[in-house]
């Protein structure tokens, strides 16, 4: 074990006086929806207080660990925003800030605990999932009582061991949640958790308080699924003399009332969500809605809307329901929110992935959708029309609240045709004028000459845009052309 002076120097490191938060996720592979909201509610509690916001690795479980899955942590917390002040890529006071590069220090830590009588080496055969869990029948191991001495010569002889928390056998252990208050425990129904395995890794549940603390984090947000263990975490800080951390414990999402979200059940993570057509901005301001609710009726948030807005008397004890439709209303309200630009540059991937023919103008047709979209990968299914005229029936020109048939449509499109070979301008104001002064010649409502006129052009009854637009688009040669081909069809 390290002498005084070493502990005083990492005691000497921590950052103090500020709110200091931290995202600690597990690189296993995707970045599920609640895992998401664990980003963003430590981000926003460090944001509105003025403080400094951590990312953390926690790599210990060696065995979970996916290729590839850091980056897919980095690229999601950059696309939403939720810069960092320290972690592994950008450094800090209180570095390293990946579990498995820290792992001289949990040693350490544990061994100082040793000595204080807060834990003991075992040397019991046990299982991998019992070191991992802790879960055995503390009564019946015997190292719990086994002399300093013994313990001292037996790990000096070699023997593999592991270090376990020393729980109190009584007496009730409290702490207060931001959440859900206080709670006590017995201690009796506490197990001696392992704190340091026997290949010298530390388990999750001991890395986190030492990281904790040495990191200066004063705010934990975590899943209510970690109530059980904050008992056997107040011991810990206890037992190091230690300030215990404000904890913040979120209720789950849940995909109904009964199941929580899950990858395994084909629930979508925020990567899914981004591939189903959601904008970033949606899918953070609903997130921050699973569980928190602001002051007043509000619901559209930017980022830097709910960095003013957030408090922690917000968040909700109750589980929170994911509802896709839900999501799909916030992402059509920031979809017509949009600047027509950033509108046409978002989109413009799934217009030309239905759109291939590059004299049509991207621009022209974002214009038509973005009134009209709710997510993005509803856009090429409106735009199949562009490329080539869909087969279709005359039974498409007949629309009763158009007033509109196969005989008069045949008609229209018959006084039509020379009237747009005749246009000077092929633009929506010629376009316009020569379909409605048709109209007042003939003593017809206008819908009589557009709804042929838009079902000949685009061969479907639901288009993005009216006859004007799709006209305008298509320019004056294939509106001729499909026109042509409508008037033959009802001939």
């Amino acid at each position: 074990m390290k002498d005084t002076a070493w502990f005083n120097e990492m005691e000497a490191r921590i950052p103090k006086n500020e709110v200091r938060t931290r995202f600690a996720p597990s690189p296993t592979g995707y970045m599920h929806v609640g895992n998401l909201r664990t980003a963003l509610y430590t981000y926003l509690i460090a944001r509105h207080e003025g403080g400094k916001f951590i990312l953390r690795i926690e790599d210990t479980d060696q065995g979970r660990l996916v290729e590839g899955a850091v980056d897919v942590i980095y690229k999601t917390m950059a696309e939403c925003g939720l810069r960092h002040d320290e972690g592994p890529d950008v450094g800090g006071p209180v570095g390293p800030y990946v579990q498995t590069e820290r792992r001289p220090l949990y040693k350490e830590y544990a061994e100082l605990l040793v000595s204080r009588g807060h834990a003991y080496r075992c040397f019991c055969e046990k299982t991998e999932s019992e070191e991992d869990t802790g879960e055995f029948d503390r009564a019946d191991d015997p190292c719990r009582a086994m002399s300093a001495e013994e313990s001292e010569r037996r790990a000096a002889a070699g023997e593999p061991y592991v270090i376990r928390q020393r729980v109190p056998h009584e007496g009730t252990t409290t702490f207060h949640d931001e959440i859900f208050g206080d709670i006590t425990v017995e201690n009796t129904t506490l197990d001696d958790q392992v704190l340091i395995k026997r290949d010298g890794l530390p388990t999750y549940n001991f890395a986190n308080v030492v990281d904790d603390h040495l990191m200066g984090i004063t705010h934990v947000v975590r899943g209510s699924e970690y109530l059980s263990s904050s008992p056997k975490y107040n011991l810990l800080y206890e037992g190091f003399g230690w300030e215990v951390p404000r904890y913040v414990h979120c209720s789950p999402v849940m995909r109904d009332a009964q199941h929580k979200m899950s990858k395994r059940h084909g629930d979508p993570s925020y990567e899914d969500l981004i591939a189903q057509g959601y904008l970033t901005e949606a899918v953070l301001n609903y997130v921050a809605l699973l569980g928190w609710s602001p002051r007043g009726e509000r619901e559209i948030f930017s980022l830097a809307e709910l960095q003013e807005a957030f408090d922690l008397a917000g968040i909700s004890k109750s589980p929170a329901i994911f509802d896709i439709d839900k999501l799909r209303y916030f992402n059509s309200e920031y979809i017509r929110a949009m600047s027509p630009e950033r509108f046409a540059a978002v989109a413009e991937p799934y217009i030309r992935s239905a759109v291939k023919n590059e004299n049509y103008d991207a621009a022209a047709i974002a214009a038509l959708l973005q009134q009209r979209t709710e997510v993005l990968t509803d856009i090429p299914e409106k735009l199949d029309f562009f490329d080539a005229l869909p087969d279709y029936e005359t039974e498409l020109f007949v629309h009763k609240k158009s007033k509109s048939d196969e005989q008069s449509s045949k008609n229209m499109l018959a006084l039509v045709l020379p009237i747009f070979e005749r246009l000077p301008v092929w633009d929506d104001e010629h376009i316009l004028g020569a379909m409605t002064g048709l109209a007042e010649r003939e003593s017809v409502k206008n819908s009589v000459v557009m709804w042929p006129v838009r079902i000949a052009a685009a061969g479907k009854s639901v288009t993005p845009g009216g006859a004007v637009e799709i006209c305008r688009i298509l320019g004056r040669e294939e509106t001729l052309r499909r026109l042509r081909i409508g008037l033959e069809k009802l001939n």
